[in-house]
């Protein structure tokens, strides 16, 4: 070994003893003759101190290291002369440098990984070497790893067993699109790569194996965002025999234990349940952050009688207005912020963004002359309204209003500092839809995917409404974001079919892409559920983030490009050659 100890190590009961640490340098100082260097490593930082006049040589070599050489140095434990550093772990003591040997050069870096002020991501993409040593991100790699750990140690408690899917699989398009990878051997023909391990962790159920996980790679060729990346970890489970509480309960005891001992956060189980209908319409969102308040508000009563056009030809048409109750935040937006906000919103097809502000005189804003004494009487009311209130409103159909106003309450919720970093809210959300009508092609889609389990008693709406029709599906919220989904499936055959021909596709298509399913469907399929909750994403929270790319070492951009290797890149023409595949990408 190159150390007989780390850099975040050594303490007050390590003094007088001699030590070899190695790292890289931070920095380096001249202070009255003696040179001092900080060196760190994942571990922590300690401070060397060089005394010419023990070794001018070694003195003058340390005064030469620059940041990020890479250097072993033995020396003394001794207390630190000057005042201790309450900031690092090691700072009451420092190295007194007897021996001092560069292992590695570096050239200037283009940054410096602790440094506290980012540079452009594209940068610290490009060299993520760089990055990776930044505390800032080998922190979120050590929660992602404790995570990981304890995510096993909690379900080996509960007798699952971690087992393998496929990486290489049938293409099964469903929602994303698969990347597909070319077979040398069966020419024409393509692997896909698994956007889940959907079908497999089901098939392992007839199987036998009842209580099944895996920390799963999974891929999907779309569109990115701060938290969504092309490759991505999940946590996967499925059990067997079971009904969709005990999916629930069971990761409700993983949140609580995760919350617990990587946050020292304390929830109570089990979980709050909300139906899907209840959210959309309290929150326009079926992903809600309950860390504040600012639900959606229905004024559409109202909105029929006044004589503000907007409103009432809106109603007319079946459209609905509704608002939120924005406390205390009149004074902190101007006409020009809310002029913002309404381009903002329209991002989300809202036409406009009408407002009032709450004063002692009554309801101030533009269109306020529209309204009757007695209109603004009901506003008032309806919106818990008092001086120095906010109040907004969109008009709309009703998606866009859900849309709209989640958006806007989301953005309010942050810039009104209305939450702290260390709060923690999660619920499920279950009763969703089974199937989603898609008004341009004019057909029904899957809400989550083809296999869920329809609610018992919807059953009976199949033929004459399919839009009453619930799953059994249920997501997980953390914080305003989707953690994790999942669903009791279908285990009967028939009743798969009956799906399948809803969403029009017939019994041949059906065996085409799902037949090896479809078969194990006939074989004495048990009752089962499961869900999968986002590693990545959890781990984003957990630390505090906003952008899935802090916490993982190799992350893609939002283009699915890796700076770092140059990824995606053209192959040797002979690799082409031997796939039977042509290029012909137009000029």
């Amino acid at each position: 070994m190159l150390r007989t100890h780390t850099c975040g190590e050594l303490r007050t009961d390590h003094v007088g003893q001699t030590v070899t640490l190695a790292g890289w340098v931070i920095r380096g100082r001249d202070h009255g003759g003696l040179a001092f260097i900080d060196l760190r490593d994942r571990y922590g930082v300690t401070q060397i101190v060089f005394n010419p006049d023990r070794d001018a040589d070694m003195h003058e070599l340390a005064r030469s290291l620059r940041a990020e050489d890479v250097i072993q140095v033995s020396g003394e434990v001794v207390l630190r002369d000057d005042r201790e550093n309450e900031k690092l772990a090691t700072g009451k003591i420092e190295i007194r440098a007897h021996e001092l040997k560069v292992l590695n050069k570096s050239k200037t870096p283009p940054f410096e990984p602790g440094t506290s002020e980012l540079p452009n991501e594209e940068l610290r993409l490009t060299y993520r070497f760089l990055d990776l040593r930044s505390e800032r991100l080998q922190e979120a790699l050590i929660v992602r790893h404790r995570l990981t750990k304890l995510t096993r140690d909690y379900f080996d408690e509960h007798q699952f067993l971690e087992i393998e899917t496929p990486i290489l699989g049938r293409s099964t398009p469903e929602g994303a699109r698969d990347y597909l990878v070319p077979s040398r051997v069966h020419e024409g023909s393509f692997y896909a790569l698994p956007q889940s391990p959907q079908i497999y962790k089901q098939i392992l159920m007839i199987g036998g194996y009842d209580r099944y996980m895996q920390i799963a790679r999974c891929f999907r060729d779309e569109d990115l965002r701060a938290d969504r990346q092309p490759e991505f970890t999940q946590i996967d489970i499925e059990m067997a025999f079971v009904e969709q509480e005990d999916i629930l309960t069971l990761v409700d005891g993983l949140i609580a234990r995760i919350l617990k001992d990587l946050r020292n956060i304390e929830i109570t189980e089990p979980l709050p349940r909300f139906d899907y209908h209840d959210v959309m319409e309290k929150y326009g969102s079926d992903k809600p952050d309950l860390r504040f308040g600012l639900e959606l508000i229905d004024v559409g009563e109202i909105a029929a009688s006044c004589d503000f056009a907007v409103f009432k030809k809106t109603m007319e048409t079946g459209g609905r207005v509704r608002g939120l109750n924005a406390k205390a935040a009149a004074d902190r937006y101007s006409r020009k912020d809310i002029d913002g906000l309404t381009a903002f919103v329209g991002e989300y097809g809202a036409k406009g963004l009408a407002f009032f502000k709450v004063t002692e005189e009554g309801l101030h804003s533009p269109i306020a002359k529209f309204f009757s004494d007695e209109d603004k009487q009901k506003i008032m009311e309806a919106m818990q309204a008092e001086v120095g209130d906010l109040l907004f409103f969109v008009a709309d159909q009703c998606s866009v209003t859900s849309a709209a106003l989640a958006a806007l309450r989301n953005r309010l919720g942050k810039e009104l500092e209305l939450y702290g970093v260390d709060d923690f809210e999660c619920c499920w959300v279950v009763n969703f839809p089974l199937l989603s009508y898609n008004e341009d092609e004019k057909r029904w889609d899957a809400e989550h995917h083809p296999f869920c389990q329809p609610v018992e008693e919807d059953v009976q709406y199949f033929e004459s409404d399919p839009a009453k029709v619930r799953a059994q599906s249920y997501d997980l919220v953390m914080n305003g974001y989707e953690l994790a989904s999942g669903s009791v499936r279908v285990h009967d055959q028939k009743v798969q079919q009956t799906i399948f021909d809803l969403l029009g596709i017939s019994a041949e298509e059906a065996e085409e892409r799902f037949g090896f399913l479809l078969q194990a469907l006939r074989y004495g399929a048990p009752p089962h559920a499961g869900a999968a909750l986002g590693l990545d994403r959890l781990v984003m929270l957990l630390c505090g983030n906003d952008n899935i790319r802090d916490v993982i070492a190799f992350p893609k951009t939002q283009k699915a490009a890796d700076l770092l290797s140059g990824a995606p890149s053209e192959v040797d023409p002979h690799q082409l050659r031997d796939l039977r595949i042509k290029v012909d990408i137009p000029k």
